[in-house]
């Protein structure tokens, strides 16, 4: 496999850190003085983020928090991903709280399955944490691909045409609070390149390679296959989502 080529500083401002400004002003994510609550999983993504937002803190005169969610799964593998949250929040200097919860139990009493209860229980933790420290906005790390992959993953189980507008740039998590996706613009491999060009260190979940979860299936075969025949196809399905936010009236 050909190695790929690590991106300049120039190159790399050129295109992934001007898209990231673009988008943000485009979508007054980070208006000066906000407080912002960053949810950061340890992982690529959420990584990029934290460095993004503590970047922006001193340009805007944001407070930014970074809050992390341990799920009581993966054992030690879990408390490493706490552990090196802690370590990247005294890196950026920024603070940081840590959230236990059992999403096992929670999954087994409300008979979800382990996915989709630890999405809500995030989202519940993360709103009631932002409305408690009166923060504005929470922000998460879903870049272009997880677009992609939410679009296609509406047309496998059925949507309306609302649904095909995948995930805002913002909406409402709860009274007085924006839930914000800075990281929209940037592919995986964009993200790739920020951590790389910025020293940043990141964990890799494994339940994130298990097939057995619809969207990684979608993540790691569907979508490379439609990509090999289609180069381009995560961006316009992307653009295609952006187009039915605009017609539906959502931001």
């Amino acid at each position: 496999m050909e190695k790929r080529r690590a991106p300049r500083r120039k190159e790399f401002a050129a295109r992934t850190w001007s898209k990231l400004v673009a988008f943000e002003k485009r979508h007054a994510l980070l208006p000066d003085g906000a407080r912002i609550l960053a949810a950061v999983s340890g992982g690529p993504d959420s990584v990029c983020l934290a460095h993004w937002l503590s970047v922006q803190a001193r340009k805007k005169d944001l407070t930014v928090r970074l809050l992390h969610v341990h799920h009581g799964l993966r054992g030690r593998e879990a408390d490493r991903d706490a552990a090196s949250v802690s370590k990247l929040g005294r890196k950026l200097g920024l603070q940081v709280a840590i959230v236990r919860t059992d999403v096992k139990a929670l999954a087994k009493a409300r008979g979800l399955g382990l996915e989709e209860a630890g999405r809500k229980e995030r989202y519940r933790l993360l709103a009631a944490r932002a409305r408690r420290g009166r923060f504005s906005a929470v922000a998460t790390g879903h870049q272009l691909d997880d677009q992609a992959e939410t679009v296609l993953l509406h047309l496998l189980r059925g949507t309306s045409l609302e649904g095909l507008g995948g995930m805002s740039p913002r909406r409402e998590l709860a009274p007085r609070v924006s839930l914000i996706r800075p990281l929209l613009p940037l592919t995986r491999e964009e993200v790739s390149d920020y951590l790389e060009v910025h020293g940043l260190e990141s964990r890799q979940d494994r339940s994130n390679r298990d097939p057995k979860f619809t969207r990684n299936w979608v993540r790691r075969e569907v979508l490379p296959l439609l990509e090999k025949r289609a180069p381009g196809v995560k961006e316009r399905l992307a653009a295609v989502a952006e187009k039915v936010r605009a017609a539906t009236g959502r931001t």
